[in-house]
Formats: structure tokens, sequence, C-alpha cells
């Protein structure tokens, strides 16, 4: 059988459906706004672009905590989620705990912040800094 014919073949073939991938972060609009705002102020010190880049770490009661902090470089595991003209980087090695998570931004009385709804977690401290998955 030639080259062609095996192509012709397997593009012919039927077999499972493509299952769609799950988005490895959503990002609501109240967080892509905030971080609209926090590049600019940042990219205007020093004329380069600053993404924001979510990482993990070893820390708190339940063993882990959302890490967030700025870079001017995408390494080269990092997966790039872009939204609503925003790019965020997750950290390789974070993204299996972070995968399928939506990232919100919250303002109260007391307090302004990034909070994280992951389907992933197992357990969760009871202040929420940490968590298990």
């Amino acid at each position: 059988m030639s080259f062609a014919a095996t192509v012709k073949k397997a593009a012919t073939r039927s077999g499972p459906a493509l299952r769609p991938r799950k988005a490895v972060l959503t990002i609501t609009p109240a967080a892509v706004g905030r971080i609209k705002e926090l590049s600019e102020q940042s990219s205007k010190k020093d004329n380069e672009p600053h993404w924001l880049k979510i990482g993990v770490k070893t820390k708190g009661c339940s063993g882990l905590s959302y890490s967030l902090n700025y870079t001017t470089k995408k390494e080269k595991f990092d997966e790039v989620v872009k939204q609503d003209d925003v790019t965020v980087l997750i950290d390789s090695k974070a993204l299996l705990s972070i995968i399928g998570s939506e990232m919100d931004y919250v303002e109260d009385k007391l307090s302004s912040q990034f909070v994280f709804h992951n389907p992933n977690v197992k357990e969760a401290c009871g202040c929420g800094q940490s968590f298990m998955v």
C-alpha cells in the first residue's frame, strides 16, 4: 500500500469523535478587568509587557497555596491562557492542580483578592488559603 493510500485510509476511518478539551483556566470578567489594570500599571514602569503567572507552592494547613507573580518571559512549558485581551501564564508544575478552575476577582468592605474556584480540590483549610488535590 502506498503512502498516499495509507493517509487517505486513515483520514476516512471512522473512530471515536474528538471530545472537547477541558479549559485550563476560565477568567471571569471581573478578573479580566483587574488583570488589565495591573498589567497596564506594571508595563508603564519599564515599557515591557508583563504577564501574570499563576503557580502553586507548598504552604498552609492543607498543603498547597496559589502564587501570583509578574513575569516578562514565558518559560518553555508554561501554559498560555488568552481570554478577552488578557494573557495569563500557568506554571507547568501547577497545571494539573489548576486545570478546569475559574479565576475571579472579589472586592468587599475588608479586602480585594483573586479567588479560585477549583473543581479538583479535595480538601481546603478553614481560612481558604490552602488546598489539597
